[in-house]
């Protein structure tokens, strides 16, 4: 059974679509320069061509270093114990607007977490965030996690009092206490209208107050793939952070991979102290917020699970569920939660006051990649647009439009650019053949470079001229891909015939649509100072590379490139029909038929 890595939800993969592009733009200009620079003459011319880290940094962070369980002074001891256990299991339903939670007396645990505003990804009922496969062998949430094995599993199975049963709406506050001959235990949730509750947890072990966390074990409910299991992460906010976004940019929010994460070690301060804590998948996470950073404490959690491949599938994986606890090394803990979905909205609403670097609240969990100054105003105004029109799938083809018509000028300026290089191209051919003779190591083909940039100079030339479209739309694309990937608000979107604007188009529609586009363009688009027969090759390379690297991204992603590219099929026919554009076309059918002869 193979360990299963998510190609487009990785942490790694904007970095990889980056590096994809970037190389093949890149590649596409080396060529380019060495066919001008070293190919022989023709006789027409050529183109110009964790274990969690201390300061884990977002491309590569260390692991996280193990730490021994925190010693706490012992209480003066009680004169006497009264035990207080449940003599049944019962259950317990807190719910708002927003969520319908259900306790049991067993554990003081959360059974259910239904968030009434998702759906689950069947799309037949809402969702649960308890991933009840992982919680039934991890623990289930709100459970307390102790740096002792044998007391977590009598904390896990005894029988609470309740101080009520059944249903209350919130605000509500319910109590969980168990007393034994040893063992004393108080848990209390406060719940508002929010997806934020107040948790206070205290354990007297043997007389003496002890370290033990409230945890959220067990991944989330909407994690039924492969796929979303490798989604998942730890991020937590760090004022006391010295790492850097692209070596510049101070980042206060550090993100860990489950790779980097082993189960049972210790992150806290003063090196690592943190405002707020927690994992997360790809639109939900549970966030501990302890009232003193600097006195608490976060124990990684990764356990691993074997889970079908597809739902319903027989064959299965091998995954790594993540989780954490959190707590007070003082002993008792008193922390808010937040549990809930990464909307802007809600994260926003959540203060932190014991933030003083970055954003004092939870946004910080949504991670829009190194494009984030470009990917977060894209949704903000993507989602000023579905207020107008209530489809989001519609409201990314009217953004789209509106980009692609205000990159125009740079396709007029890439046009102008192409003719002027195609204008010289008859002087660039005589430079070349009065150097010809020397070879490639010669000292004075280096003066061959020299005149032919001393022409671009002249006659105001520039050969990067007719790649800058694609400097322009390259941060687009990257900025929708991590967009897209985040935004909750895409999750199930539908569109005509797709279900999920987040997800692969099931049919590959888009995909494809989006390849002959390109092929068309590629044929429309005059390729000035390139060879006939390197231009065949670059309008059938280029389109079928892009559409592999396309085939399996988002829905909606395909949908803006697709589009982007019959806009600009539209618009190039319009100025193929300009002056310039019968410039430019006369110019190489002239150099055409030179060419055949």
């Amino acid at each position: 059974m193979a360990e299963y890595h998510n190609p487009q939800q990785d942490p790694g993969s904007e970095r990889k679509l980056m590096l994809v592009l970037l190389l093949t733009f890149l590649g596409f200009i080396v060529f380019e320069g060495l066919v001008k620079r070293y190919a022989p003459p023709s006789p027409t011319p050529q183109k110009e061509s964790t274990k969690a880290p201390a300061q884990p940094a977002p491309v590569q962070p260390t692991a996280v270093p193990a730490v021994s369980a925190p010693s706490i002074p012992a209480l003066a001891p009680p004169a006497k114990v009264v035990q207080k256990q449940a003599s049944t299991e019962s259950e317990t339903v807190i719910e708002n607007d927003l969520y319908r939670i259900t306790f049991s007396n067993r554990g003081a645990e959360v059974k259910s977490w239904v968030l009434k505003k998702f759906k689950n990804d069947a799309q037949n009922g809402l969702l649960d965030l308890v991933n009840v496969a992982a919680a039934e062998k991890y623990g289930y949430p709100l459970s307390l996690w102790t740096y002792d094995q044998a007391l977590n599993d009598r904390l896990k199975s005894a029988l609470y009092v309740a101080s009520f049963e059944g249903h209350a709406n919130a605000p509500a506050t319910i109590t969980f206490e168990y007393a034994d001959q040893d063992l004393e235990v108080r848990k209390s949730f406060r719940f508002d209208n929010t997806y934020v509750l107040d948790a206070d947890v205290s354990v007297v072990y043997k007389g003496s107050r002890i370290f033990a966390a409230p945890a959220w074990p067990s991944g989330f409910g909407d994690q039924v793939t492969p796929a979303s299991y490798a989604a998942a992460r730890l991020d937590y906010h760090s004022d006391v952070s010295t790492d850097k976004t692209a070596l510049i940019f101070p980042n206060y929010v550090l993100r860990v991979p489950a790779k980097n994460i082993s189960g049972g070690n210790t992150i806290k301060g003063p090196s690592n102290t943190f405002e707020w804590s927690g994992p997360g998948d790809q639109y939900f996470a549970a966030l501990f917020i302890p009232s003193d950073p600097s006195t608490a404490a976060m124990v990684t959690l990764r356990n691993p699970l074997q889970v079908p491949q597809k739902p319903g599938a027989k064959e299965t994986s091998n995954v790594d569920v993540l989780g954490v606890a959190v707590g007070d090394l003082q002993g008792a803990t008193r922390e808010r939660i937040f549990v809930g979905p990464k909307e802007m909205s809600s994260l926003e609403a959540a203060k932190v006051p014991t933030i003083h670097n970055g954003d004092a609240d939870l946004r910080g969990t949504v991670d829009y990649g190194w494009w984030g100054v470009l990917a977060r105003p894209l949704f903000i105004w993507l989602k000023w647009t579905y207020k107008y029109i209530p489809n989001w799938g519609w409201a990314i083809v009217i953004q789209t439009l509106i980009i692609t018509v205000a990159l125009l000028p740079f396709r007029i300026a890439q046009m102008k650019s192409m003719l002027k290089m195609q204008r010289v191209q008859p002087q660039i051919k005589s430079i070349q053949e009065k150097y010809k003779k020397y070879s490639l190591r010669d000292p004075r083909k280096a003066a061959m470079n020299e005149e032919v940039a001393a022409l671009y100079k002249k006659e105001g030339v520039n050969p990067a001229g007719g790649c800058l479209p694609l400097l322009v739309t390259f941060p687009f694309i990257i900025a929708y891909y991590r967009m897209l990937g985040v935004a909750l608000d895409l999750r199930q979107a539908h569109w005509l015939w797709i279900k999920d604007l987040s997800a692969r188009d099931p049919y590959f529609i888009l995909p494809i649509l989006m390849v002959i586009s390109m092929f068309v363009m590629q044929r429309m688009t005059p390729q000035t100072g390139m060879d006939p027969a390197q231009q065949r090759m670059m309008n059938w390379m280029m389109p079928l590379f892009m559409g592999f690297i396309f085939f399996n991204l988002q829905a909606g992603l395909n949908l803006y490139y697709a589009e982007s590219n019959l806009i600009s099929i539209a618009q190039q026919a319009i100025m193929n029909r300009t002056k310039l554009g019968r410039e430019m076309r006369e110019m190489m059918e002239k150099r055409a038929r030179k060419k055949e002869k």
